[in-house]
């Protein structure tokens, strides 16, 4: 080849390789991702990791890997942090060889237990020493569960504590939510949060690995969550004629009361057809300034379908919440939590 030439496709290879992985931790978010897959999430790599080898072997997923074969024999960790992370500690060479290859890595786990309780800030915590960005999603336990078990009370807001404290992008989905489908049978109710990750997942994965006119990418995720503290992930499906009501689906529907601070910030994507107009992105964007309250930074990228479309599709990164969000959302610091946190 001389040096004029190009280098044909040798680098085509890098647009096909899997840049995104959905990892289950522990029991509960292990079925998570097995419903995902159900669900279809094409051009993503799944995995569950847990301690409970009966378990791990059901899930219909890529990869799995068991945790802590040597002291727990694949029993599961019988609800003992302790032992999950001295296993995670042990074996986090592998995971981070596993893990670490992926460009964003979702790591959802069920709160209260054991398993994922202790592996989700672990992982969070490795994976951010490498160039992987990771997100831990969060299944807050039941009112029930917090108000009459305790070690789920503190496991739980041990989790919440270490997660919030790294910043960065943490989804939380409470369960005590999901009451308002309480007529329903219990699998269908997982089926319909999990449905509902299912698009907060596939719309991050859309608007990060597919080009766009006004592109956001990778890069331009990770440059907005270093400035905008703990944040979250919200999406929004409406007709093209109400905007705002686009905006206030997206933030009302989540599955968590989200509380700003001061300083707020959001990086917004929208995704419409052809007849997408410059002034439906406007009254979005000025809906999205007013309802976050002049939100110091805006980011927005758009991309535009060749045909029309009679629904707009929204992804927003919003930043700077409230200290505490998601661990009041668990029944509020205790005292052991705030001597931790003052060292």
């Amino acid at each position: 080849m001389s040096s004029e030439q190009e280098p044909s496709d040798s680098w085509a290879g890098l647009a096909l390789t899997p840049g995104i992985a959905v990892v289950g931790l522990g029991g509960a978010g292990s079925e998570a991702v097995h419903d995902l897959v159900g669900l279809g999430i094409p051009g993503v790599r799944t995995l569950a990791i847990n301690t409970d080898a009966k378990h791990l072997v059901r899930m219909g997923v890529e990869e799995r890997i068991l945790l802590g074969q040597r002291e727990l024999r694949g029993r599961g960790s019988g609800g003992d942090r302790s032992s999950v992370l001295r296993a995670a500690e042990d074996g986090k060479e592998e995971l981070l060889r596993r893990l670490a290859p992926f460009e964003i890595v979702f790591l959802l786990a069920g709160l209260g237990g054991a398993t994922g309780s202790a592996l989700l800030p672990f992982l969070s915590r490795a994976l951010r020493t490498t160039e992987t960005l990771p997100i831990p999603v969060v299944f807050l336990p039941f009112q029930v569960e917090l108000e009459t078990n305790p070690t789920r009370r503190e496991n739980s807001r041990a989790t919440i504590a270490e997660l919030e404290e790294m910043g960065g992008l943490l989804v939380a989905l409470a369960n005590e939510k999901l009451r308002r489908f309480e007529r329903l049978p219990i699998n269908r109710v997982f089926q319909v949060r999990n449905a509902y990750l299912h698009s907060l997942v596939t719309s991050l994965v859309d608007m990060v690995e597919n080009p766009s006119q006004l592109n956001v990418d990778l890069a331009s995720l990770k440059n907005h969550l270093r400035e905008a503290g703990l944040s979250t992930l919200v999406v929004g499906e409406h007709h093209i004629s109400e905007p705002e009501r686009l905006v206030q689906q997206a933030l009302s529907e989540s599955l968590l009361d989200y509380h700003l601070a001061e300083r707020s910030s959001a990086l917004v994507h929208l995704d419409g057809g052809s007849n997408l107009t410059l002034r439906t992105l406007d009254r979005v964007l000025r809906t999205m300034r007013h309802a976050l309250g002049e939100p110091e930074r805006l980011v927005f990228g758009t991309r535009v379908r060749s045909e029309p479309r009679e629904v707009v599709h929204l992804t927003a990164v919003v930043g700077g919440l409230r200290p505490r969000t998601v661990r009041d959302a668990v029944g509020g610091p205790s005292e052991e939590l705030d001597a931790l946190l003052a060292r």
